[in-house]
Parts: structure tokens; sequence; C-alpha cells
């Protein structure tokens, strides 16, 4: 968990000795968030900030001045408390119930697989407690896979109960706890009218990866190997400026031109971007926005009789929005944009235009996603997203993957030279802007402005749609038409705006949606601690991205102008293919 910075605005600042030490706080502010404040570090595996307080790891056990043991993730600071966190009592209590946390596992150490946790085995160690790491791929484990996306291996979990509150907290309720007392466990809505949306909060959410993406590390590790093969890096926004969180650096920083060099140090013969891709779905969404729009709008001047789709036209790009409109909410099918999303783009223009210009067989070509999501897994592996019988994209990796990759090859990621993309990956600010909530249709509008009402949308920072609240409301003029928008993050958000949507199906013209919170940036696949307080420091420095680039808008990418170009030298089966796609409904586990 990160130091919570002290607010010495906030009124009644106290003091208080842990180990001897003043250290500053706030009364009523837990001891824990105190002692990591000031660097004085309490084993803690159960505690998020964004989640409640249930003190059922029992590692943080902290010792008062009377000599009452308690977890000091529950203690509340008080004026002249003094605190202890490393007596014999507490040591021993601590190192038993480390052991009943781990020990009773088939495996008695742990270590994680992406070096987040790497401080849990140094604990185990301090503590005594040793034996063989867990091997990820034993057949003999009982895992239970959450469609494509993710996994959950019971024998792992501590039962900290963060996967169940995040699922809760976001407003699906797909992970539940079963059982009672010392026989309480995860476990999953059985109802059939529940089902996961795969965002993979729950993954971003586990101190110890019981529950986790399912990983493609193995697999893209082969395919750097064969040198038969063209492998093509493709990174998402959000994965740029939040992958150093693994190396240390600080929250929001933008790493591209230092991950461009990673990309051909680990082997890959093509370093290209999503953020392509993301223009090129600004393009097709805007259109079809405009299309809309307008049909709406000669419709209700009686200029044509053919009636508009009713309600709100919604963005696509999250699978996990997408799935839980084709689970929850089929009725709403015809409102999703038919576009695309930006790594399908993008891998399909790579596979096609890029592949016939070079001579390259698309056979030859795996496209390796780097994104900041779990759904995105799960949407690489339809079928029905397929071009001529090849998947638009191979492989995802989550940033937290990603981090594993290069630490394992031991590439210090923030001290590497700066590298850039090849051109084929040249990008707009508006697709770095993807990542944030608000971002995609802040992207389009820049577009569907211009094709609209021929100019450029006035002030290009449209602020309205911005920020982290998790549900946003503006509107904006194209010509004399005002257009009524709206801006959701997590379903929790989703379905009080729906509810609205169906009494009044005009309220809204455009409507964003994303499955996690902030957006991608605050997506299933990013690095742990992953804290709205952290996301909201990334999603600063993603606006930074775009405010630094000359290039700003999709419409003037000059290599998706190429694409384009290609489009029209195509069949028209094929360009809908490589542009377009559609939806059906989907039963539970789907």
């Amino acid at each position: 968990m990160p130091r919570i910075p002290l607010e010495t605005t906030a009124p009644a600042l106290i003091s208080i000795e842990i180990n001897g030490r003043k250290c500053a706080g706030h009364e009523g502010e837990s001891v824990l968030d105190i002692a990591l404040r000031n660097g004085i570090d309490i084993p803690h595996y159960c505690t998020h900030p964004d989640l409640p307080v249930d003190a059922n790891c029992r590692t943080c056990l902290v010792e008062m001045q009377d000599g009452v043991i308690v977890t000091s993730c529950s203690l509340k600071a008080a004026e002249g408390m003094v605190i202890k966190t490393n007596t014999p009592a507490v040591i021993k209590l601590r190192t038993q119930n480390m052991e009943l946390l781990f020990g009773k596992y088939k495996h008695k150490s742990f270590k994680s697989l992406h070096g987040y946790w790497s401080k849990t085995l140094e604990e185990l160690k301090r503590y005594g407690i040793s034996g063989d790491t867990y091997k990820r791929d034993d057949p003999k484990r009982p895992i239970h896979k959450l469609g494509t996306a993710a996994e959950f291996d019971p024998s792992l979990c501590i039962a900290c109960n963060k996967c169940v509150e995040i699922c809760q907290l976001i407003g699906i309720c797909h992970l539940t706890l079963e059982g009672k007392g010392s026989k309480t466990r995860v476990g999953f809505n059985k109802d059939a009218s529940n089902d996961c949306i795969y965002c993979g909060q729950c993954t971003a959410h586990c101190p110890v990866e019981a529950i986790r993406e399912q990983s493609h590390l193995v697999e893209v590790e082969k395919a750097l190997k064969d040198k038969t093969k063209i492998v093509i890096a493709q990174m998402a926004p959000s994965v740029r400026n939040s992958v150093g969180e693994g190396f240390g650096v600080e929250y929001g920083k933008d790493l591209t031109p230092q991950l461009c060099t990673a990309f051909r140090m680990l082997g890959f013969s093509k370093v290209f971007d999503v953020n392509m891709g993301a223009d090129i779905t600004t393009m097709v969404e805007a259109e079809e926005l405009v299309e809309r729009l307008t049909h709406k709008w000669e419709y209700a001047d009686g200029k044509r009789k053919d009636a508009p789709v009713q309600g709100p036209m919604f963005t696509s790009c999250c699978p996990g929005w997408v799935k839980f409109v084709e689970f929850y909410e089929p009725g709403l099918i015809p409102n999703l944009t038919t576009s695309r999303s930006p790594q399908i783009h993008s891998g399909g223009a790579y596979k096609t235009w890029w592949a016939e210009r070079e001579g390259i067989d698309p056979k030859n070509i795996i496209v390796v996603s780097l994104m900041p999501c779990t759904s995105k897994k799960y949407e690489a592996k339809f079928d029905h997203l397929k071009i001529d019988g090849h998947a638009p994209v191979d492989y995802v990796l989550t940033t937290r993957e990603l981090i594993s990759l290069l630490k394992t090859r031991k590439i210090d990621l923030p001290n590497l030279k700066p590298g850039s993309v090849d051109r084929e990956g040249t990008y707009s600010g508006a697709a770095a802007i993807y990542g944030a909530s608000g971002g995609v249709m802040e992207s389009a509008l820049r577009t569907a402005y211009k094709m609209a009402a021929g100019g450029d949308l006035p002030g290009i920072d449209f602020e309205p749609v911005r920020g982290f609240t998790g549900l946003k409301k503006a509107s904006v003029k194209i010509g004399t038409h005002t257009v009524n928008l709206a801006v959701a993050a997590m379903p929790k958000n989703i379905r009080p705006l729906l509810r609205e949507i169906k009494k009044n199906p005009d309220a809204y013209d455009y409507i964003e949606v994303m499955a996690c919170p902030g957006g991608c940036i605050g997506g299933g696949g990013q690095p742990i601690p992953n804290t709205f307080e952290i996301v909201k420091k990334r999603i600063a420095g993603l606006y930074k991205i775009d405010k630094a680039m000359n290039l700003r808008r999709a419409h003037d990418n000059p290599v998706v102008k190429e694409f384009f170009e290609y489009l029209k030298t195509v069949t028209d089966a094929k360009r809908k293919s490589l542009l377009y796609r559609g939806y059906s409904r989907k039963l539970k586990g789907e």
C-alpha cells in the first residue's frame, strides 16, 4: 500500500510514538497508515485504502503501551499514543498468524510471479517459514477460470476478501463469500442472472495472486525466440505511464521512449502502438456519431421518415462494458457503436495494410498487445473479429506481466536510453487520453466536430468530461444543435444512468462507459497497489502526454490517413471487417 501523504491542513493534527520515534498524524487515522508514511514497515495483506478495514490477515499486529496487542489497520491514532511494532510478543503472534495464512496451503513460501509482493517472501523467511515455491502451472491445482481473462486458485487464498469487496464496490457482485467462520471462502455467484464481466479488478486487489490474469508470458517468450516470425509490440495508452511503478518511478510518469528501447531489447521485430489504433477508432466512432446525430436531426425536421435508433450511442472500446451489455442489457446492443476497439483496429491494420505493403504473409506476424486490462485477453480470443482467418491480436500481456518480463530479462527500464516507435505506430494526443475515463469521448468529439461543423472543437481540451468522478454529464453545441453527453466508469455508475435512459431515451446523445475506476488507467491489469489516489495521478500523466504533443487530433494523423487510403483499394467486405464488428446476447460464462 502506498504511503498516504500527511495533509497538514486537515484538523486535529496529533503526535504518536512508534518504536521510540515521534510520528505526526491525524486523530482517527489508522496507526498502520501513520507507520507506513514514516517509513516504518508493518506486514499487511488485507488492507486497501479504498476498501473496508477487515483486519482479516492479522499480520499488522502492534503492541500498545499497556501491553495489549491489536491490529494496526483498525487501531485509530490518538494524541500521545505509544506503539511498538517489534516486541517479542508481537513477533511471536505475527509469526503464528503468517504460518496460518501461508503454511496451511500446499506451498510454504510464496514468491510473487510479478514481483509486487516480493516482500512477502522476505517476511516469511524473517519469521522462519520456508519451503517450496509455488508452481503456477501445476496441473493438480483446482483453478477456476473467469472466461479467458482471469483465474482463481483457492489454495493460495488467504481470505482477505479484497476481491469480493472490490467486485461489490464496482457493482457486479460476481465474487461472493461462502461458508461461515473458519470455513469462509471465496465463491462465485451462481445466479443465472449474474455473471463476471472480466474487468479484472479482483486481480488488481489480491495481495497474493490467488486471483490473477491468465498469463500469456510463456507464449510471448516462445514467439520472441522464433526467428521465422515478425513479432510486433503494440502498447495501450495507459501502460506507458504506469509500468514505471514496478521500478519505483513516480506515479504517472511517461516511459514511452524507454519502453520502445526495452521492446527492441526483448526481441520484438517492430514497435508499433495501440494508440495508432485508437486514432482509427476515433475516426470510425466519430463518423458513426455524426451519422446518428444527422439522422436524428433530419428525422426531427421531417427531412427523412425512417426513425433513428432510439436512445444514445454508446462507446464500445471496453470489453468489460461490452460484456455487460451483451449479458445484462442485450436490448442496448443496437446502441453500441459498431466500431472495433483500438487494439483490434491496429492489430488488423498491421496484418493487412502493413503486411501487404511489406510483402509479409500475415500468418508469420504475431501481434502482442501490452494492455492495462484483463478483459482485452478475453476480447482477443473472439473468432468473429478475425480478418481473413487471422486474429488481429495474438497475445495480450497486462502491465504486470510486462513488468515481470522486463525484470526477468534484467532490463532496468527507467535508465534505458530513449527510443521511438516505428513510423507505423505514429499517434495523436487524442489517442493518449483514451486511457482516462472521458478520453474516448473527448477524442471522438475533436473529430466529430470537424466532420459535422467543418472546424475545430472550440477549446481542444474538453474539461467537462475529464476527472475521476464516476459519472459526469455535459453538453456541446454542434452548429445549432445541443449534443448531450455522459461518461460513466464502473457498473455501479452505469445502472442509474440506464434507468434514466429507459424513462427518457432522448436524455443523452452520446455516452462513454468504462468498467474500471477512472477508466483503463485503473484497469485490472495495472500494477499493484491500484488505488483511487494512484489512478488520479496516472490520469494526470495521460493528459500531460496529450498536452505536449503537436499532433492532437486523430484526423490529422498521417499514418491513419494512409490506412484509410488503403481501405479504398479493398473490397467492401474487407473494409467492413477491418473497421466494424457486431454483438450478440451472451449467456452466463460466455
